[in-house]
């Protein structure tokens, strides 16, 4: 009998995990918070022990296949038997004084290029730990702790450290740097990386012969999980506000992502700002019932840039780039519209970079996220959009678990 297969997704706020069966239909799907900062591996761990221990025996005990996926660009460094050095350096952070020795090693641009990515994340993290430790990105370092064996990485979370999807390879420039043993060996997303070990299986009650498949980012997962239509676009409303879609031909740019998912190209770019923010000055049922007072066919007459923090990476990228929450009106619910608002036009603004760099313009856009049950939100952005907006329940988690079912399908198939 066909196995059901384990996706995990770690967020910026938590983790998730889902169980599909053996055909792709949801089983099992439960969430928990970091337990402390969300860039503290330890709370990483955490989280995954308890969600993987609190899956019902009788589906954990029969697991085939396990996918992670994690936040892109979320960098960690550790010793040669993974024990973290320090914190992860989250995808947000940027060294701006990097920027002119990475305009010099890849002068053509490219996600790697920029100072919020993942090469100068690295840049840091070398100067400050040495360079024989190993750099991980938060979902190959998960992947490695399940296999006690810290060599790989999934190209999808490599890319803004310089992994080249034409050449298949590392870019020439970042082979040529002092501490190129850093970095892991590179494997395809959906590819058989290894067997659990005999020590965390006993640990979490898994089997002993799981399979641990390469993930992909959370983003990805997120596209994975949605069932999409020709023309389709994606953006996730999270904590942070991420929009894909795919296309015939691969896009360069600085500050956009381009992945192959399943043969085809899929582009996009994450912005800093997003739902987080709301976080700051709204609890949950504030905005839920903030959010019924919203005439959503009406502007605010504020104009607001959410950015959770100095700097931007889509759809500008400016390491400098100033938040702007201010003015603050007496009505709570006028604030909230006028942050809404502000997203949308980051979104807006996204989707009209894409089609500046040749991705046409989405007939219809599908939401993911906690801020994709907001009715109020959906029908602004439909109106700044100008096409439909529709929204889809399945989490980012059940994205990855089918990366475990197709990776668990073809590694049986080939033995």
């Amino acid at each position: 009998m066909p196995s059901p297969v384990l996706g995990i997704d770690l967020g910026t706020s938590g983790v998730r995990v889902a169980v599909l069966d053996s055909e792709g239909r949801l089983m099992h799907n439960t969430s928990i918070g970091y337990n402390s900062r969300p860039n503290n591996p330890e709370s990483w761990l955490q989280a995954v022990r308890t969600l993987i221990r609190a899956i019902p025996d009788q589906i954990r005990n029969q697991l085939g296949a396990v996918a992670v996926d994690g936040t892109s660009g979320t960098l960690l460094a550790c010793d040669s038997v993974g024990r973290p050095l320090g914190d992860a350096l989250l995808y947000n952070v940027a060294f701006p004084e990097f920027a002119a020795n990475l305009k010099e090693l890849i002068p053509e641009g490219g996600s790697a290029s920029s100072s919020s990515g993942s090469l100068a994340r690295a840049m840091h993290l070398i100067q400050r730990h040495g360079p024989n430790s190993l750099l991980r990105h938060q979902a190959d370092w998960i992947s490695g702790w399940l296999l006690s064996d810290w060599r790989w990485g999934e190209e999808g979370n490599n890319l803004r450290m310089g992994w080249d999807l034409d050449l298949n390879r590392w870019h020439p420039a970042v082979e040529a740097l002092h501490w190129f043993d850093a970095l892991p060996t590179i494997r395809a997303s959906g590819a058989f990386l290894g067997v659990i070990t005999a020590e965390r299986a006993d640990q979490l009650g898994l089997p002993i012969n799981m399979k641990v498949i390469a993930g992909t980012t959370d983003s990805n997962a997120s596209v994975l999980a949605v069932n999409l239509e020709p023309g389709d676009g994606i953006t996730v409303l999270g904590t942070t506000l991420v929009i894909k879609r795919f296309t015939d031909i691969p896009i360069t740019a600085t500050g956009i992502t381009r992945h192959r998912v399943g043969g085809r190209w899929l582009c996009g770019g994450a912005s800093n700002a997003g739902a987080g923010v709301l976080r700051r000055f709204f609890t949950d049922e504030e905005l839920k019932e903030l959010s019924r007072q919203i005439d959503p066919d009406t502007s605010s007459g504020l104009v607001l840039r959410p950015l959770n923090s100095i700097g931007e990476r889509f759809p500008v990228d400016d390491p400098n780039l100033q938040p702007v929450l201010e003015p603050r009106p007496v009505s709570d619910a006028l604030y909230l519209h006028g942050l809404l608002e502000g997203l949308t036009e980051i979104e807006a603004l996204g989707w009209e970079r894409l089609r500046e760099l040749g991705a046409p313009t989405p007939s219809r856009v599908i939401s993911l996220g906690g801020g994709a049950r907001n009715p109020q939100w959906r029908r602004m952005r439909e109106r700044r959009l100008g096409c439909p907006v529709l929204s889809c329940n399945m989490p980012p988690a059940a994205g990855v678990a089918q990366l475990a079912r197709q990776g668990l399908m073809e590694h049986q198939s080939s033995h």
